[in-house]
Order: structure tokens, then C-alpha cells, then sequence
């Protein structure tokens, strides 16, 4: 006891500063998570008594719900567009904005505006854009002569497009400051010792930026692969996974099974089955990530 009294004397402090963090982890993050993992296993729709069904939520999952695995294949799609795209241009924007250029700190908070506003006041926005017959985009693209007839650019044909589109306008700036960051920890010996050894500025991307960013990037093209995988909230106010479930994605299809947001996607809530669809969905993105860590330390070994 007297050991106990004298090392609680001694870190009280610590613990204390600690204590509200591990109460606020518990009470929205463990404990939902053990909510999920128990009502997997039951017909639940939240109202009436939960029946125990045992693995028959999964076997509808794998057998039966062919949208849950179009919209996987969706969100495939959706991650690779906007990464292939968002990540190159967020680290040449960086490298760009890491030099003495004029009004550099004006245009770094240019960039990263998008971040910091509301992801349904910038999807709403958007969508009145791309609205096919009053939108702004459709508007100058026919005055401009380069269309004859308004573009359905939330059509089935294009919806997938435009929403990456979206999602690329409103991550290049989280990224481009994660780049920054890392480039400010490169030593400016590194590329004035180049210079003097004759090395233009390619050379020094290729051979100083490029491998001295590795571990930063790793971590970048992590959070972004998981973040990206995760994401709805833009889709769901641009087109609500339509049409024609082009546009649907896993996080937005587990919303829609705890909330219904018309009659046309469920009748009721499904907790169960939703908590069940939340589960492969989690192991889905931890597979997806997992391979990229294992493939990137692979690569670094070799290297």
C-alpha cells in the first residue's frame, strides 16, 4: 500500500492530465466497438428485441447483398482516382510553395482553405455547379462553344468523376501541408552541396527531396489511403450513392443501414446487419492498408 500511495505521490500529475482522454476513448470508441462486435451477431433494428442469429448477418453479406460489393468495387475506384492525383500534385504544390517565391504564406492558406470549411457547405456548392440545366460548369462550357447540350455531370455516366473531382479540390490542401512539413526537416546543405556538385533542380527532387521525404511520405500515403477509403460525406450530399448505385461507397452504405435516408434504401434501420457490414468494411481497409505498409517496407529494404 505504502508503494502504491508513493508512486501515485509521484505521477499523479501525468495521470490526471491523461484520465479524461482514456474516459472520452472509452466511452466513444471502445465501448461502441464492443456494441458493434455483440450486435453483429443479431436481428436488431434497434426498437424491437434483439434476436441472436449467429453468422447469418455475414452469410446475407457474402451471399446475398451484391450492392454492398458494388460498392467496394466503387470505392476502389474512388481511392485510386483521387489518390493517383491528390498526392502528386499536393507534393509538387509543396515543394513549390517551400521556396522564396512572392506571398508564399498567402497562397499556402489558399490552398488549405478547402480543409478547414464545412465538407456539406462545399459539397452543396459543388452541386449547384454541376447542376446539368442552371449550373455554372454547363453554363460556360455552352457559352464557350465546347459543349452543344448539357453535360449530366451527376449522371450515371459521369457521377464517378465528379465526385472525385470534388474530393481532389478538397484534400490537395490537408496533404500539401503534411508535405511541407516534412520538406522544412530536409537540410538546406543537402541541396546547396548539389547545386555546387553541378546537380539542376530534377536531379535534386529525384536524388534529395524524393528519398530524404520516404518515411514522411510513407505515413502521408497511409492516413490518405485510409482516409480515402473511409470517406462519404461529399458523395452522400452530391449524389446519395446514386445514381444507379454508381457513386456508392462502403461508409456510406453502413450509414444508410443505421440511417435510412429514404424509403427507396431500407424501410428500418438495421443495426445488426450494419454493424456486420461495419465489420468487413474495417477489415477490408485494414487489408488494403496493411499491403501498403508491408509492400513500402519491402521496397525501403531493397532500397
Amino acid at each position: 500500500m505504502t508503494a502504491l500511495k508513493k508512486i501515485w505521490s509521484t505521477h499523479s500529475g501525468p495521470y490526471m492530465m491523461v484520465l479524461p482522454c482514456l474516459v472520452m476513448l472509452a466511452m466513444f470508441t471502445i465501448y461502441p466497438l464492443g456494441w458493434a462486435f455483440k450486435y453483429m451477431f443479431y436481428d436488431y433494428d434497434g426498437f424491437s428485441t434483439p434476436i441472436f442469429i449467429g453468422f447469418d448477418n455475414f452469410v446475407r453479406l457474402f451471399t446475398r447483398d451484391t450492392l454492398f460489393w458494388q460498392s467496394v468495387w466503387n470505392t476502389l475506384i474512388f481511392a485510386f482516382g483521387k489518390l493517383i492525383i491528390t498526392l502528386p500534385v499536393a507534393l509538387v504544390l509543396a515543394v513549390i510553395l517551400n521556396q522564396k517565391i512572392f506571398a508564399k504564406n498567402t497562397l499556402r492558406a489558399i490552398f488549405f482553405m478547402p480543409t478547414i470549411i464545412s465538407t456539406a457547405v462545399i459539397s452543396l456548392v459543388f452541386y449547384l455547379m454541376f447542376n446539368s440545366y442552371n449550373g455554372i460548369i454547363n453554363k460556360m462550357l455552352l457559352e464557350s462553344g465546347l459543349i452543344d447540350k448539357p453535360i449530366e455531370w451527376l449522371g450515371v455516366k459521369y457521377s464517378i468523376l465528379t465526385v472525385i473531382l470534388v474530393a481532389i479540390w478538397g484534400a490537395i490542401g490537408n496533404y500539401m501541408v503534411l508535405f511541407l512539413a516534412g520538406l522544412q526537416g530536409i537540410p538546406n546543405d543537402l541541396y546547396e552541396s548539389a547545386s555546387i556538385d553541378g546537380a539542376n533542380k530534377w536531379q535534386q527532387f529525384f536524388h534529395i527531396t524524393i528519398p530524404m521525404l520516404g518515411p514522411v511520405m510513407q505515413v502521408i500515403v497511409m492516413l490518405a489511403i485510409v482516409n480515402t477509403l473511409k470517406g462519404y460525406e461529399s458523395i452522400m450530399v452530391l449524389t446519395a450513392g446514386g445514381p444507379a448505385s454508381k457513386t456508392e461507397v462502403m461508409y456510406l452504405y453502413i450509414y444508410k443501414l443505421f440511417f435510412p435516408i429514404s424509403e427507396g434504401e431500407a424501410v428500418v434501420q438495421q443495426y445488426g446487419y450494419g454493424a456486420a457490414v461495419g465489420f468487413v468494411s474495417a477489415l477490408i481497409v485494414g487489408a488494403i492498408t496493411g499491403l501498403y505498409l508491408f509492400m513500402s517496407r519491402k521496397s525501403a529494404q531493397s532500397n
